[in-house]
């Protein structure tokens, strides 16, 4: 697949998630994705776990964005810098109670693509700055 077939794909993902249109998450995810990023729920990286956190993650946030401020390819990696934001109106695997509070930062995800799907991402994100706009308590384990 070529480089911007995975841009594509990339921002395809980006607006399944924003539409929240979980249902199409397998039109860009493997089933196997590997998502190694911990702040969802504090996951493990098993197979097809990323679609259970970005699910959990939709629940939470009623207002949630994710908006692409840049992307970045080769071969088979699309690095997006992102702005994502949204406030917390249910209840997160980070904190049971809604804040009802809003937050917005910067993250940098990158993805493998194989065959025009994500096959794995990592991401890079302003925790701290997250969870002080939330007022979640700091996690003191994963």
């Amino acid at each position: 697949m070529g480089i911007e077939v995975n841009k594509r794909a990339i921002g395809g993902f980006v607006t399944a998630i924003n539409e929240r249109r979980i249902e199409d998450f397998p039109a860009y995810l493997h089933l196997d994705v590997i998502d190694h990023n911990k702040i969802i729920f504090g996951e493990e990286d098993a197979p097809g776990a990323a679609f259970e956190g970005f699910r959990q993650q939709l629940a939470a946030f009623g207002e949630f964005e994710v908006v692409i401020d840049g992307l970045v390819a080769e071969d088979d990696e699309v690095v997006a810098r992102l702005t994502v934001s949204g406030s917390q109106t249910a209840p997160h695997p980070r904190s049971a109670e809604p804040t009802r509070r809003a937050f917005s930062v910067e993250q940098i995800w990158v993805f493998t693509v194989r065959d025009g799907k994500v096959a794995e991402i990592r991401a890079v994100a302003d925790r701290l700055g997250m969870f002080l706009q939330l007022g979640w308590d700091w996690p003191t384990e994963d």
